[in-house]
């Protein structure tokens, strides 16, 4: 089956949103759109999480030296981005200052309508802080987020409107 490869920087999307109406965690088009979310990408310098973990828990037994395992707890390991400092503004920093809440929504291969690659985090900012460097690279600060409920993974990007 022929597959058509891609690099993520350049298409996949990463938004802000406040708040989310439907109780499955999905953003509507509108909800999407300017003024209600806030498109990250063009600052951000470095992901890191976005994905969910399973925690397996060892069923091991006497009839075999093999220690077999089940699926365990899930969790949505460490996540945050790294952004590019602006000298003149703080609007990024605004933003996302510890504490605040919303969604992180992921369009995984851009913003292709109907394709089941939206995911949409639930979260709350656990800090952010500027990173420092002796190197000769722009001034950065890093946000970290926690995942307050189970993500949504794999939805269908909305239709345009």
């Amino acid at each position: 089956m022929p597959q058509q490869r891609f690099m993520r920087r350049g298409v996949t999307k990463f938004f802000f949103l406040k708040a989310i109406a439907a109780p499955t965690n999905i953003p509507t088009r509108s909800e999407l759109g300017a003024g209600n979310a806030t498109d990250l990408s063009p600052f951000v310098s470095d992901v890191e999480g976005w994905a969910l973990e399973n925690t397996p828990i060892e069923t091991p037994d006497m009839a075999s030296a093999f220690a077999s395992s089940i699926p365990g707890e899930d969790k949505a390991g460490t996540s945050s981005f790294t952004f590019y400092e602006d000298q003149m503004g703080d609007v990024i920093e605004q933003l996302l200052s510890k504490g605040v809440t919303g969604f992180i929504v992921v369009l995984r291969k851009g913003d292709v309508p109907a394709s089941r690659s939206l995911d949409s985090f639930p979260i709350r900012v656990g800090s952010r802080a500027a990173t420092y460097s002796t190197g000769a690279e722009p001034a950065k600060f890093k946000v970290g987020f926690s995942i307050t409920a189970p993500p949504v993974l794999d939805a269908a990007v909305p239709a345009l409107t």
